[in-house]
């Protein structure tokens, strides 16, 4: 299964670069496949979590046992196996209030 071998790397530093990710991942022996931050698409800014794939389970386990909790830049960061992504309701407008547009009662 896909997502065993793919990790999601949270409570990163703002400043932490995917270079800076990889090195740390390698730093440990394991060698990921794709090593990826999630930034918001507005500013760019890193959202402070990112994701890591390895080529065997085996790996991933290794680096959850490597890094979860440790600290980094001050940080604890929260590894763990990456679950997949939830689809979003489908509800019009969304944000605060949403339905109730001009409509006092």
């Amino acid at each position: 299964m896909e997502e065993q071998k793919k990790l999601y790397i949270g409570n990163l530093s703002y400043d932490t670069r995917e270079s800076d990710l990889r090195g740390l991942i390698e730093g440990k022996g394991v060698t990921p496949t794709e090593v990826k931050i999630i930034s918001d698409r507005d500013t760019g800014r890193s959202k402070g979590f990112g994701f890591a794939e390895f080529e065997t389970e085996e790996q991933a386990q290794a680096v959850i046992n490597a890094l979860n909790e440790q600290e980094v830049s001050g940080r604890k960061l929260t590894v763990n196996k990456a679950k997949k992504m939830q689809p979003r309701s489908s509800s019009f407008g969304g944000g605060r209030n949403s339905g109730y547009r001009n409509n006092r009662y």
